[in-house]
């Protein structure tokens, strides 16, 4: 069938100003960024491509804010958790229309959208703000060598702040709301896939009367990513995204010892032990969850799933039935569980990882090549189960972010846990089982950042992040907060 417009979906969504240290400013430029949706492939909006020229507008307003001597970085904790309260109840208040745009723009699917960058955005403000308040500024500790010492946390200074496009509020605010609780100011470059939304979160941020030159939103590609990273009135880069993005993020930060955390890349691993409960009814939307999120566009999803090879056969039938009955369509329709890739190149990315794994000897269970039936434009691929491949194929070790998984068998939990471990990421994983002692003892034995039993999400209140090439730098909890903060040791003799 042709595909139709959906009757909801805005197509007028324009804007002619950047947002620079706080307030709308014209660009330096005329060159604009075309938004086009991933469903329908028209275009729904647009905004001005931010230059290096913005970048030096937007760092000069940054500095001001921040050596400001009654600046920012010099308020009393309290008045800036204020602040950023402020700011969580604008961004929630805008919450209906950010997780449309998401939707429109990234072809996430509403359902997910609404509990993921719905809720996430605010609370992580709130988590931040409340951390802040109650986190001494100061603390003594007795000495060794000394009489005392006083410990004292002060803000970096000017952050930059690179967003992805697959979860791109949830992720702003992992750099967002610890910057600003800590004192920081700080540029924000969304990606050019996800640049609606980011302009929403301008208006929260001046609604909520953040002061002149803390924030900048400048969206633009990988050149003026690596320009904001490289200025030198920057001192600090939180980066999420590829691995190969990291590595060039690192070796620029590196030349300038620059302080740098990087959220990248994972393959993660999702071990079914034998005594699994594998019901769907009470463990599908969960497994779900973990594994084909978003359209499988997500970082810490557990791709490989490990089965034991006497449930083997049985765990393949489970999750090709799952697979069968997750909905693929429009993301604007509650019903749909898997929509579009994000754009062209993510769909021709996916799509060759599939022929891949056919080349590599893998059999098809579920999905294959091509767009699913009734669909003949949007970024559409059909989501993939593969059987029969193990740990050493390429569809297996490397990242695809797309709706494939690939079942690998292992022989006792030993074996599974050096599976999982064998991979040049750890980000994620899951482990389900019927009992929390044996899974706690395989998810403890697992070379990963975070780890999930019985299902996966990232929490708050705990930090998350990965090992190996999954990156470096904690981000959630109260180490999220410490990455945005520098310490003096303050020394006393008497």
């Amino acid at each position: 069938m042709s595909l139709t417009m959906p009757t909801n979906l805005s197509t007028d969504v324009d804007h002619t100003d950047l947002f620079i240290g706080g307030a709308w400013q014209k660009p330096a430029s005329a060159r604009r960024i075309t938004v086009r949706s991933a469903t329908t492939e028209e275009i729904i909006g647009s905004v001005p491509e931010a230059t290096e020229a913005d970048v030096d507008r937007a760092v000069a307003a940054a500095r001001r804010a921040f050596d400001d001597p009654q600046g920012w970085s010099t308020w009393d904790p309290a008045e800036r958790a204020a602040v950023v309260e402020k700011l969580a109840d604008e961004v929630q208040a805008r919450a209906d229309e950010t997780v449309r745009v998401i939707s429109m723009q990234n072809g996430m699917p509403i359902t997910i959208a609404r509990a993921l960058e719905a809720p996430y955005p605010a609370a992580t403000l709130r988590f931040y703000a409340d951390l802040a308040r109650k986190q001494a500024v100061e603390e003594e500790r007795p000495g060794i060598f000394v009489a005392r010492t006083t410990v004292r946390r002060m803000p970096i200074g000017v952050v930059a702040g690179i967003v992805p496009w697959n979860v791109p509020q949830s992720l702003t605010m992992t750099k967002l709301a610890p910057a600003l609780a800590a004192g920081n100011t700080i540029i924000l470059k969304p990606s050019p896939e996800t640049v609606l939304d980011a302009f929403i979160l301008a208006d929260a941020i001046e609604a909520a009367g953040v002061p002149e030159g803390v924030v900048s939103i400048l969206p633009g590609g990988r050149d003026l990513g690596a320009y904001i990273v490289s200025h030198p009135g920057v001192d600090k880069v939180a980066f999420t995204g590829s691995t190969t993005g990291g590595r060039a993020v690192a070796k620029a930060c590196a030349e300038l010892l620059r302080p740098v955390s990087l959220e990248l890349g994972g393959k993660s691993a999702a071990i079914i032990l034998d005594d699994a409960d594998l019901d769907l009814e009470k463990m599908g939307q969960s497994f779900f969850a973990s594994t084909l999120a978003n359209n499988g566009q997500v970082c810490f999803l557990g791709t490989r799933v490990l089965a034991p090879r006497r449930r083997y056969d049985e765990v393949v039938d489970v999750l090709a039935t799952l697979m069968r009955f997750s909905p693929v369509g429009d993301p604007l329709d509650d019903a749909t569980l898997i929509g579009p890739m994000a754009s062209k190149n993510q769909q021709e990315r996916v799509a060759n990882y599939i022929e891949i794994g056919k080349s590599e000897g893998g059999r098809v269970v579920v999905g294959g090549s091509g767009r699913p039936d009734g669909w003949d434009r949007g970024h559409f691929v059909r989501p993939t189960l593969f059987a029969g491949l193990d740990n050493t194929a390429r569809i297996a070790q490397e990242e695809i972010f797309g709706p494939v998984l690939t079942v690998i068998g292992y022989d006792d939990d030993a074996d599974a846990i050096r599976i999982a471990s064998d991979s040049d990421y750890g980000l994620g994983g899951s482990v389900w089982s019927t009992d929390d002692d044996r899974a706690m003892a395989v998810a403890r034995g697992v070379q990963t950042g975070t780890i999930g039993i019985n299902g996966y999400i990232p929490d708050i209140g705990a930090p998350f992040g990965g090992v190996k090439q999954s990156g470096y730098g904690k981000e959630f909890g109260a180490e999220g907060l410490a990455a945005y903060q520098q310490v003096k040791s303050i020394y006393h003799f008497a």
